[in-house]
């Protein structure tokens, strides 16, 4: 009996072992097909994200062809109505920001940097004289290798990248195409996978997953766009140059917690005070974040988004600064994906344990009475007569 439970155990531990040895390999496969899968998994959210609209237009009688022909041709429609308005309006921004470097240059140099070395006593701006950085490229020619294969590198690198990128553009319209049509045909094909005996388990959790990141992601979408918009018409009308931008760049990173505003505050700062030079535009710049921080804390947000996806805003900082790490760009794009389904594992997990009996302990055994042992312990008396006594023949 003891030789076949160890048996037991050693085969159980083995196949933990085969599982633990092919969730590594996935994670290193992935980490190499990194810049290979990028299309492919922005084109799976997109595909996931529209096929709840396929599927209610398939509801009203059209053909599944014909619904994702509509919503298709609605998400295309919607990208180029984007590019053609924010491509150019983006190009005149950056135009203003390259010809307006000499003035945050003189500001740095000028103003910041002396500011900052009275306040700290700190000599910096020798580390910025134009001189001794020369000197220490100088210095360094030998250790990097000299700098035109170096930069000869760059550019071969650069083409390619290049060349990967347009491909990916290309490819991301298709991909998306044909997640839209297949995907209840995929999700089905991996439903026939389960184990038949988890099948119930794994559908309820992956609804629940599913129902939880798509409308966290459609509300955090909407909310990055209104204070995009509020954000660069505020900083806009504030008199900044470059207000438009910077409230692209504050909408575009409110996606991580607590960075979007940030960001935009310092950035919004400093093109107030290297344009004006003055304390009335900053406060401008400050008033305009504090209307659109209350206006995301207590309306777009818990309308837009909720609690949706159930994550701390530390832990959603820390799932895309890791997901980056690890994998890149892709690893960015999944990192809310796979957290907000960590989540509700973690929380089946957390419901299992708490009914479980290694949480409750053993039921307590109930104390028993002195008196009910003692008389439990005594002898039974002896049977009472029931009937008349024989009489003895004489």
């Amino acid at each position: 009996m003891e030789s076949h439970t160890s048996l037991d155990e050693i085969a159980r531990f083995l196949r933990r072992l085969q599982w633990t040895a092919l969730g590594l390999g996935a994670m290193w496969l992935l980490w190499l097909l990194a810049p290979v899968l990028t299309p492919f998994v922005v084109a799976a959210m997109l595909g996931w994200l529209g096929d709840p609209l396929v599927d209610r237009l398939q509801r009203t009688g059209r053909s599944r062809n014909t619904a994702v022909t509509l919503v298709f041709s609605a998400m295309t429609l919607v990208v180029i109505l984007v590019l053609v308005l924010l491509v150019p309006l983006i190009e005149r921004q950056i135009a203003t920001l390259i010809a307006s470097l000499p003035s945050y240059r003189d500001w740095l140099l000028q103003i910041a940097i002396p500011w900052v070395e009275a306040k700290t006593r700190m000599e910096i701006s020798g580390w910025l004289d134009f001189n001794h950085l020369v000197e220490l490229i100088r210095s360094n020619w030998e250790r990097a290798g000299g700098i035109a294969t170096t930069l000869l590198g760059y550019l071969s690198r650069s083409g390619f990248a290049i060349l990967a990128l347009v491909a990916n553009i290309a490819l991301l319209p298709v991909l998306t195409f044909f997640f839209l049509r297949d995907w209840d045909v995929l999700v089905a094909r991996v439903a026939a996978l389960i184990p038949r005996a988890y099948l119930g388990t794994a559908s309820r959790l992956a609804r629940e997953s599913s129902d939880v990141l798509g409308a966290f992601l459609r509300g955090q979408f909407l909310v990055m766009v209104v204070l995009g918009v509020m954000y660069g018409l505020g900083l806009w009308g504030v008199g900044l140059d470059l207000g438009i931008l910077i409230g692209i760049i504050a909408g575009l990173l409110t996606f991580v917690p607590y960075l979007g505003p940030a960001s935009g505050i310092i950035l919004g700062c400093i093109a107030a005070l290297v344009q004006y030079g003055d304390w009335e535009h900053v406060a401008g710049v400050l008033i305009v974040f504090g209307i659109g921080q209350v206006i995301e804390s207590y309306w777009l947000t818990p309308k837009l988004v909720g609690d949706r996806i159930g994550l701390h805003p530390a832990a959603v900082i820390f799932a895309v600064l890791a997901g980056g790490q690890l994998f890149g760009f892709l690893g960015m794009l999944l990192a809310l994906p796979v957290a907000a389904v960590a989540n509700v594992l973690l929380r089946y997990a957390e419901q299992r344990y708490t009914h479980s009996r290694l949480y409750a302990g053993e039921p307590p055994v109930e104390a028993v009475p002195v008196e009910a042992v003692a008389a439990a312990a005594a002898p039974a008396p002896a049977p009472a007569a029931t009937g008349a006594v024989e009489r003895q023949p004489e």
